[in-house]
């Protein structure tokens, strides 16, 4: 009788227990199941800004371009641009309609060329993620607006742009170049003095790459931005380093989007320097945007940080 009684105890606590495993499981699902239906996630394209309508309008299309495949699965639920300086729609401004619209969580993917400080400190500081004191003085300086917002925010890598420029350039230079043998390559890009190094070892990279499929064995490279005070000079002695060893230069300009300063005045009066130019220098005034691989960049993060997001 007492053995019966005891093995009715042990049958009655395993009861218990496995009742409470069972609740505690379908509690823990119930909660998933109410963040997900609470959760409303959203995705902010940050780039440079700049006061050129063109290059501003080519970061709009950017996110038009990929709005819809990101909406489609469901996960996000909105997409906004900002340019982090020069112009609205400034970050603060966005992560503010993003709160009064009642976002939980925001990705924001950095549409950057490389490294630099924007990425790595400014726009942290900019969204009260870090504390960086040479970023906020910069920034007061510079008049940028810092928010941190109500929603989570998630801050992606920079978008891979090495072998998206390998064939970005491949493509602009394919469409240029007349007589490879005859031909050097010559890249010129914004420019950083933090990441100088890495900037550098990017575009020997690019340069190296598109030669073997072009065939074209002589390259170079140079700087237009705030590293080079916005010197055209530069891009004139990088256009004749290659004009030393071959007939013809090719010139690519190496930046996000379209901006009459640097393509036209800065790169364009480079060239206007070089003796012969007409001749001698094949130049385009475009710009990496549009590029479809880009865009699925853009669409792939941001899947694979909603998905993120949603598990955790």
């Amino acid at each position: 009788m007492k053995v019966h009684l005891a093995i009715s105890k042990i049958f009655f606590i395993i009861t218990i227990i496995a009742g409470g495993i069972l609740s505690s499981c379908n509690t823990k699902k119930e909660k998933e199941e109410e963040n997900k239906q609470t959760q409303k996630i959203g995705v902010l394209l940050v780039n440079h800004g700049s006061r050129s309508e063109t290059w501003r309008k080519a970061l709009m299309n950017l996110e038009e371009e990929v709005k819809e495949q990101i909406l489609s699965s469901g996960k996000v639920k909105g997409t906004k641009t900002a340019h982090m300086e020069y112009t609205e729609p400034s970050i603060a401004t966005r992560l503010k309609e993003f709160d009064a619209e009642g976002y939980t969580d925001i990705i924001i993917i950095p549409v950057f060329l490389t490294v630099s400080p924007h990425t790595f400190d400014d726009i942290p500081t900019i969204i009260g993620m870090k504390e960086d004191p040479q970023s906020k003085e910069m920034l007061k300086v510079e008049k940028i607006e810092c928010y941190k917002p109500k929603a989570r925010t998630h801050i992606t890598p920079n978008l891979d742009f090495t072998d998206i420029l390998k064939k970005n350039i491949l493509r602009r230079a394919k469409e240029l170049s007349q007589d490879p043998a005859n031909e050097g390559l010559v890249l010129i890009g914004y420019g950083d003095e933090t990441y100088d190094k890495e900037w550098g070892e990017l575009f020997d990279k690019v340069a190296e790459s598109v030669k073997q499929e072009i065939g074209i064995s002589e390259h170079s490279y140079g700087w237009c931005g705030h590293i080079v005070h916005y010197d055209s000079e530069k891009t004139t002695e990088a256009i004749n380093a290659v004009l030393q060893k071959k007939k013809k230069a090719i010139v690519i300009p190496v930046l996000v989007a379209h901006d009459e300063n640097f393509q036209i005045k800065i790169i364009g009066g480079g060239i206007e320097k070089v003796n012969d130019n007409k001749n001698k220098v094949i130049y385009k005034p475009n710009a990496i945007l549009p590029d479809p691989n880009v865009e699925k960049w853009v669409i792939d993060i941001s899947a694979e940080y909603a998905a993120k997001i949603e598990n955790k």
